[in-house]
């Protein structure tokens, strides 16, 4: 029975996911909170406890539940505004115990599954402007929550993910076009227009991360930001690594001067310590872990699946993206992890959850082509 159970999984993502998961581990341990690396084996066992659990599910059923998802996101980010710890001027999660249960890395999933089944729903109507109209109405309460906390990284993974599953759902392109028009004229008018006319809609922090990674150096003054400093603190370590790495001798990460570097830095952790070839195997365990993800939506056996798995693409691939340019100074930094890698339950945990559900259209997608399959992984 377990071995049929495993046949469910595709063998190449599920290689890429442990790899990382083991990388995870070491990362931590030798980072600048040693003492975290036990937590995090024990997230990461729990984690592919549930991935295997997920994997075994019928997806399709999930469509029936989209209001039942979507109203478990709003309550779930309404109660951590009201009950969530305030960690450095932030309410963005409720903390048990010594966990941390950050929501938002969970309603990310329930996001997905919810905004795949409406698009799902609405079926012949797909290319109207109210269809647009109405997802969008459905994700701005949303995105209003999660920047009240604030948390400005994870809104930008939501918009990322929804624009993905718009495409997928085959929203015609002048509505994402739009949309695309819209989301950087409202970038202009927070940082430039309204604070010109002395309204400021985000606070200096939020500004500074936003920006910061442009000027590096400080500018003219040279007065440089925290967010500045932990980026450049973050480049050195990536340069110290060289082709091989520092090994016992990377300073930069295991004496602290990166700040929360088993977290935001941990890609900086990882080149400091194991240099060049490190580094390019976590981005290649990604690329793999990307394609096959990708493969799984191409041979998805219904339009919910297909859209549910894009939303699940649009979330690694931009915390992967952002996270490793921040590492590398060519992005803001905005708080995003990189799923598998960085320290934190929340993290790893629903990046596995998503995964295992990845697995399960995967295993539909093959019973739909080999019925010997079914009557294998369900006795």
């Amino acid at each position: 029975m377990i071995g049929g159970a495993f046949r469910r999984f595709d063998p190449l993502l599920l290689l890429a996911t442990v790899s990382l998961l083991a990388m995870s581990y070491f990362a931590v341990r030798v980072s600048s909170a040693p003492e975290l690396a036990g937590r995090q084996l024990v997230f990461i066992v729990i984690g592919l406890v549930v991935m295997f659990t997920v994997s075994q599910v019928d997806v399709l059923r999930m469509r029936e539940l989209k209001y039942g998802h979507y109203g478990l996101v709003i309550i779930g980010l309404i109660l951590i505004l009201i009950l969530g710890a305030d960690t450095k001027g932030a309410r963005l999660a409720v903390v048990i115990g010594p966990v941390q249960l950050q929501w938002s890395e969970f309603a990310k999933i329930l996001f997905a599954l919810a905004i795949a089944a409406e698009l799902v729903d609405r079926g012949r109507q797909i290319n109207e402007w109210s269809t647009t109209a109405r997802v969008l109405g459905l994700t701005a309460p949303v995105l209003l929550l999660i920047l009240l906390e604030p948390d400005l990284g994870s809104a930008l993974v939501y918009v990322t993910m929804l624009l993905l599953m718009l495409a997928v759902a085959g929203v015609p392109g002048r509505h994402l076009q739009a949309l695309g028009v819209g989301g950087l004229a409202a970038v202009a008018m927070v940082l430039v227009v309204l604070p010109a006319g002395g309204v400021q809609v985000l606070k200096d922090y939020q500004v500074d991360r936003l920006t910061s990674f442009l000027d590096p150096s400080g500018g003219p003054d040279g007065k440089i930001s925290d967010d500045a400093y932990q980026q450049q603190q973050a480049m050195i370590g990536i340069g110290n690594g060289g082709r091989v790495g520092q090994g016992e001798n990377a300073t930069q990460s295991s004496s602290g001067f990166i700040p929360e570097n088993q977290t935001d830095f941990i890609f900086a952790v990882i080149s400091e310590r194991w240099g060049f070839v490190g580094a390019g195997l976590v981005l290649s365990l990604y690329a793999l872990l990307l394609w096959r993800v990708l493969r799984v939506l191409i041979e998805a056996r219904s339009s919910y699946e297909a859209i549910v798995v894009s939303g699940i693409i649009g979330m690694l691939t931009f915390q992967i993206f952002e996270n490793v340019g921040m590492n590398l100074g060519i992005m803001p930094i905005t708080g995003v992890t990189l799923p598998l890698l960085s320290y934190g339950g929340s993290s790893v945990i629903a990046t596995l959850v998503a995964l295992g559900l990845v697995h399960a259209v995967h295993a539909h997608a093959r019973m739909s082509r080999d019925p010997r399959v079914r009557l294998q992984t369900n006795p």
